[in-house]
């Protein structure tokens, strides 16, 4: 797909050309690869840049060898930064890298923060003694479970006779709290270009259990402060107040101009209770119950009996001082967190943009009362503590609002009948949770029972706007936010217009985008490959209450009007203004010929090259594949372009240690770009030995850094 040149140089505002996402090429013509400076590596999908004739594109493509490795063009490579079991100060690298940041801090040196997520149980369970070179009493607690024929344990309130049961579920549960969170450590280039580590007094870990053992607590501003100081509530306290314990579920992020990170945590509901009661305060621990099994590892707070609604911030953290463990800044809300868009210009205010990653998740953007002075000031953090939360409504003309996210604002939900499937969550009431309006009448009926958010909420005005901010996402249900398609990444362009990409737009039981908005390039819906949106505010004022915005790409397949690639992530933007982007297709989908989506013709998760000035402005190349059931995460530039850091996550994450150099044969229908189908056999290594790649080798996240073997810029 390319986009027409009018659309393209919308993109980045007048001026400047943008994005437009295109295809991958296997055969260029010269004139073509001399812009973009690296031939495409060959994907297993014939599109419509390749300008080769039709038969020739089924002769090449009828047979397609899946690698087990991290596929870049010719004439680049790449080194290992870090993985899973590396020491980071009194602790280790984590496991499933996400967001990077890389804060420099003179010429060729500086901090890298790394994100950790979640636990891939397959890998992690089947590799952890050898890689961590310790013993997980997995077996045990199998077959505790076995023996009671339920599928969780609470462990939170088991008996004093059972307390070697919760001790070996303690263990388990902060081994795997150890390997998530954030990551800071001091690195530089040596002379042969490769990165080291320099093994700096700031190079630490913040875990999902600091705090538990160290006293190394994690701080909190805002209106949810007076939620947790809550002696006693209608839910659970932990008698901790202000403090946190830890930081999981921390997937993509951002980068101050001041020279902070912002972690977001994501999929904290996995681990912790998501509901709360009107007065913010948590469901129990018991709620969400210790679950071990295949591929499944969940409820690690539930025996240490940590507080659902402390968790689903955005984590603030200064990687050079080795004294701050973070921050969360409640003004910001709690919600399934992806990435993170900072907007900071001299006398203006702050504005911060971020996504809600589920199906149905809203986008968000929160603006200071205070005015920056000078962007690279790190008293800016202080910014962050006072401010609004706004919720975005998009209009099917391509206009739009922030809904403000107080106790004033009117109740006025979507409408069930507007969505790809009917199903809208809002805060229940008189009880705590989520009530499910799955009709338009249900909605009119809750518009008749509560007027305002204030209204389902209660506390004094102060303590009803951290229950908001503390149940953000039900709240902005409530006011009528738009329901949209997973919202992965948030970033601001070179003029302070804002794009983002949304990963898929299927339904599912935690609500589905709006299909006046999220739709196919026929109007089809569902439409499961993504999207990228376009969001100018009005007057380009940080603090405008209107925008517009514009679809600017649509994924799959180019025959159904689709960009070649599925399911967009994290994108980054060079010094050039080209976009690098990732893809985030589900690893079962992987591919697979069955998925009735059609996402596994698409293979392995990639990176994307889009070139936004000259004779290629608008297509996408292929850079980069990556290894076998992995996501590729956190793309980074250093200020000189010459290394591009990339976050490689979950290697092997539904088959483990790939056996004895063990593959399968694949039969698949693809098409041409005429739209004719032909037969693909596929090879497909089955589970990972990357990084290490040899035979048995266990696999293990890592970070990587890519660069030219000629020391030029990436591109």
């Amino acid at each position: 797909m390319k986009l027409k040149r009018r659309d393209f140089l919308l993109f980045l505002g007048a001026g400047a050309a943008t994005v437009a996402l295109g295809t991958y090429l296997v055969k260029q013509k010269k004139s073509i690869l001399s812009g973009i400076g690296f031939q495409p590596v060959k994907g297993p999908m014939p599109l419509e840049t390749q300008e080769i004739p039709v038969a020739q594109q089924i002769a090449d493509f009828s047979k397609y060898e899946v690698a087990d490795d991290l596929v870049l063009p010719e004439g680049y490579t790449y080194d290992i930064v870090g993985a899973w079991g590396d020491k980071i100060g009194d602790s280790r690298f984590g496991y499933n890298n996400d967001y990077l940041s890389f804060v420099e801090t003179g010429k060729d040196e500086g901090y890298l923060t790394i994100n950790f997520e979640y636990i891939s149980a397959v890998p992690w369970f089947q590799t952890f003694e050898k890689v961590i070179s310790k013993k997980l009493p997995t077996d045990e607690i199998q077959a505790a479970l076995k023996e009671t024929g339920k599928n969780g344990i609470n462990a939170f309130v088991l008996p004093p006779e059972q307390a070697e049961l919760k001790a070996k579920i303690q263990q388990i549960s902060e081994e795997a709290l150890i390997d998530q969170g954030i990551g800071i450590i001091s690195i530089r280039k040596n002379a042969e270009g490769k990165w080291e580590r320099t093994n700096s007094a700031a190079d630490r870990r913040i875990t999902g259990i600091s705090g538990l053992k160290d006293g190394k607590y994690l701080d909190v501003s805002g209106p949810g402060v007076l939620v947790f100081k809550k002696k006693t509530g209608q839910g659970y306290v932990d008698n901790l107040g202000a403090k946190i314990i830890g930081t999981f579920a921390n997937c993509a992020g951002g980068t101050t101009p001041w020279g902070t990170v912002l972690s977001a945590e994501e999929n904290f509901q996995n681990q912790v209770p998501e509901p709360v009661y009107a007065d913010g305060t948590s469901f129990d621990p018991s709620e969400k119950q210790f679950a071990i099994g295949e591929g499944e590892l969940n409820g690690q707070g539930n025996v240490l009996g940590l507080a659902g609604n402390k968790y689903g911030w955005i984590v603030e953290v200064d990687p050079a001082n080795p004294k701050d463990y973070g921050i969360k800044h409640t003004w910001l809300g709690r919600y399934r967190h992806e990435a993170v868009g900072v907007r900071a210009q001299a006398g203006k205010r702050v504005a911060f943009y971020s996504g809600c990653d589920r199906r149905g998740g809203h986008l968000y953007k929160f603006v200071s009362t205070g005015k920056v002075q000078d962007p690279k000031d790190k008293a800016n953090s202080n910014l962050l503590r006072y401010g609004m939360l706004y919720a975005s409504q998009f209009n099917p003309d391509g206009t739009g609002k922030w809904i403000p996210l107080q106790p004033s604002t009117p109740v006025n939900p979507v409408l069930p009948s507007n969505l790809v499937e009917g199903l809208v969550p809002l805060p229940k009431r008189p009880t705590g949770g989520i009530y499910e309006a799955k009709s338009d009448a249900e909605i009119a009926n809750f518009k008749q029972t509560f007027k305002t958010l204030g209204d389902l909420y209660i506390g004094t005005p102060e303590e009803k706007q951290g229950a908001i901010l503390i149940d953000a996402h039900f709240a902005a249900n409530a006011a009528g936010a738009t329901c949209t398609a997973r919202p992965e990444d948030t970033e601001i362009a070179p003029d302070g217009s804002l794009y983002i990409t949304f990963t898929s737009g299927s339904p599912s039981g935690d609500g589905a985008p709006d299909k006046r908005i999220f739709k196919g390039p026929k109007g089809e819906t569902p439409w499961e490959y993504g999207w990228i949106m376009h969001l100018i505010e009005d007057e380009n004022q940080p603090d405008a209450l209107t925008f517009g915005w514009k679809m600017l790409a649509v994924g799959g397949e180019p025959i159904a009007g689709g960009a070649g690639f599925s399911n967009p992530d994290n994108i980054a933007i060079d010094n050039n203004q080209n976009v690098w982007m990732v893809t985030d297709m589900s690893t079962g989908k992987h591919n697979n010929p069955k998925d009735k989506d059609g996402v596994g013709s698409f293979g392995n998760n990639s990176i994307w090259f889009i070139p936004t000035t000259g004779d290629n402005a608008g297509n996408a190349y292929l850079f980069g594949i990556g290894p076998m059931e992995c996501e590729t995460t956190g793309p980074f530039f250093t200020q000189d372009q010459q290394t591009l850091f990339l976050s490689v996550q979950h290697p092997g994450e539904m088959y483990g240690i790939r056996q004895n150099s063990t593959a399968q044969t694949r039969e698949f229908t693809m098409h041409a770009t005429n739209g004719e189908k032909f037969s693909q056999t596929r090879n497909i290594p089955i589970g990972s030995n990357w990084p290490g790649k040899a035979v048995n080798d266990p696999p293990k996240p890592a970070v990587v850094a890519i660069r030219r073997l000629d020391g030029q810029p990436i591109a």
